[in-house]
């Protein structure tokens, strides 16, 4: 290998430009350094923080519970949300259905089969079975009800799935146990 010519070398420096950075000033921390700073106990200390956690959590679920029941948009569960289903609630809530009558009947039908008789028995049995009769066929008249009212207020393509299901299901319960609550008296039907 040839050596190259120490004459025919030329030295050229190459000007430096000034570094301003002079560093952070510290050596980097270690990772035993890092992990012992991050460390903070995973529960609040003291009785007084844990009486203060609960406080402020027992207000948020307050204040949760009391706008689920106003029917507030944000507070409401994802299948309550929207103004197809405030519309559903609305329509269903300002009229009467049979299905809110369950309840009611049912204990009536409890405390008849507590009596001996057995005609009396069956006589109750074949109520009970035409008030169920009663009350689907009044819950696939609200479903349809408002799917057409729907269709009409939103156009057939923009009504939302599960419409009848839901209309159904709070007609089935008894008005002052809805949630959200009832915003809208009996006959006050929304506008289509």
């Amino acid at each position: 290998m040839a050596k190259p010519d120490s004459k025919t070398t030329e030295t050229t420096t190459v000007a430096e430009p000034e570094s301003t950075a002079v560093g952070k000033g510290r050596p980097t921390p270690t990772r035993r350094e890092r992990e012992a700073a991050n460390q903070r106990p995973l529960v609040a200390s003291g009785k007084e923080a844990q009486k203060a956690q609960r406080a402020r959590l027992a207000e948020q679920r307050d204040r949760a519970r009391v706008g689920l029941a106003n029917g507030e948009e944000r507070f409401l569960p994802d299948r309550d949300k929207g103004p197809q289903r405030r519309f559903i609630r609305d329509h269903v809530d300002a009229r009467f259905s049979v299905g809110e009558a369950m309840i009611p009947i049912m204990v009536v039908v409890i405390a008849m089969t507590l009596v001996q008789s057995a005609a009396i028995q069956s006589i109750t049995l074949l109520v009970l079975w035409g008030f169920f009769a009663l009350a689907v066929v009044d819950c696939l008249i609200v479903g349809r009800s408002v799917n057409r009212k729907l269709a009409a207020k939103y156009g057939a393509e923009n009504v939302r799935k599960g419409n009848r299901w839901y209309a159904a299901m709070r007609a089935m319960q008894l008005k002052p146990m809805r949630l959200p609550k009832p915003q809208v008296k009996r006959g006050d039907y929304p506008t289509a």
